[in-house]
């Protein structure tokens, strides 16, 4: 494994300590899309090696491997404070010794062709439109033939006459994650300027540019998506 720099840590150690509590009250939300991936991804080889690309405090990839005791695992983050957290997660759910850690982007990572499945989940919207194919390119490109990629993000079309109707229930996601009203005020401008939410036909569009034939949109939640699909 080799990286070409050190990623930017826009992440205190305090605030990636803090990110699950954050969202401890969308777990309605995660655990049904966890429950949904472990379905799409459940006949995968009884040894199957999952790539997690922004694996954050490794939240999806500890739940696989609560259910799929013999599979491995690579996380790949490029804050390093989140990674320490990561690890401290799968130390403490006793998973060491079937993980792996790599501090950096999925582009700098150099592993082969040799996973059954990549994600990249609540990832995709930090990935500015120009580099998005590259992006899920960088993950499918280390899958095996057949490999399963799964990627979920916030996905909509903000031009689009429901999104003032959306927007209010993205509103209330933002409030059970202790949003104020300062930062209420300041959503639309965040998903068109901060975050790059693009509508889902584009995504479908792009990750089958990124050579997913048929990537399948399994999951939504409000303004979270989510795609699979089998490399060819």
């Amino acid at each position: 494994m080799t990286k070409e720099k050190e990623p930017t840590d826009f992440f205190t150690k305090e605030h990636a300590e803090r990110y699950d509590e954050r969202n401890k009250n969308l777990s309605p939300i995660s655990d049904n899309l966890h429950f949904l991936i472990r379905l799409i991804l459940k006949d995968l080889p009884p040894k199957a090696k999952i790539l997690s690309v922004g694996a954050g405090t490794g939240a999806e990839i500890i739940a696989l491997a609560k259910h799929f005791p013999k599979w491995s695992f690579v996380a790949v983050e490029p804050s390093l404070s989140m990674l320490e957290v990561c690890k401290e997660r799968v130390r403490a759910a006793g998973f060491m010794q079937r993980f792996e850690f790599f501090h950096g982007y999925a582009k700098d990572f150099v592993d082969g062709e040799n996973f059954d499945a990549a994600l990249a989940v609540l990832v995709g919207h930090f990935v500015v439109r120009e580099e998005r194919v590259s992006f899920y390119k960088s993950l499918v490109s280390r899958l095996k033939t057949g490999g399963y990629f799964i990627n979920a993000e916030i996905s909509y079309d903000l031009d689009s006459p429901e999104f003032p109707e959306m927007l209010k229930g993205w509103e209330q996601v933002q409030r059970l994650m202790g949003a104020t009203s300062e930062s209420l005020a300041g959503l639309p401008k965040q998903l068109r300027e901060v975050l790059t939410v693009l509508p889902p036909d584009e995504v479908r569009s792009l990750i089958r540019d990124a050579d997913i034939e048929l990537p399948i949109r399994f999951f939504q939640a409000l303004m979270i998506s989510g795609w699979c699909g089998v490399k060819g």
